[in-house]
């Protein structure tokens, strides 16, 4: 006779937050948003498990320095939809990147992060400083 052993789930991991301070200067905005993106997760941390939200805290300064390739501020658009009938407003990376630069940050690290209940909780403990 064969014994089956249940297998014991392991227990809600204690999470420690470290704080990271990034410095934008001169920084490429995707890739500079995947290491955040990253580290929000807490994928470098070797107990890392994608249901828990096990992220650190996250702060990036000099934001007015950033570095676009390509013809992006020009050519990338940002539309939002506010759900009437000739309500798709449309906005260049230019114009937003004069109003408020981190912005831009913001929306690409918001749209790396899986789509599910842990990326709000995870946007928040990121702080962006002009």
């Amino acid at each position: 006779m064969i014994k089956k052993t249940a297998k014991k789930q392991s227990k809600k991991p204690t999470i420690t937050r470290q704080n990271h301070t990034i410095d934008a200067t001169d920084q490429v905005v995707g890739r500079l948003a995947t290491q955040i993106a990253g580290l929000l997760r807490g994928k470098n941390k070797p107990e890392f498990l994608p249901y828990v939200d096990m992220g650190d805290n996250v702060l990036v300064t000099n934001i007015k320095k950033l570095k676009f390739t390509g013809k992006k501020m020009a050519q990338r658009k940002y539309y939002h939809y506010s759900g009437y009938p000739g309500g798709l407003r449309t906005k260049k990376m230019s114009e937003v990147f004069e109003t408020n630069p981190a912005e831009i940050l913001k929306k690409a690290i918001w749209n790396m992060m899986p789509k599910n209940r842990l990326r709000a909780q995870a946007i928040k403990r990121l702080k962006i400083t002009k």
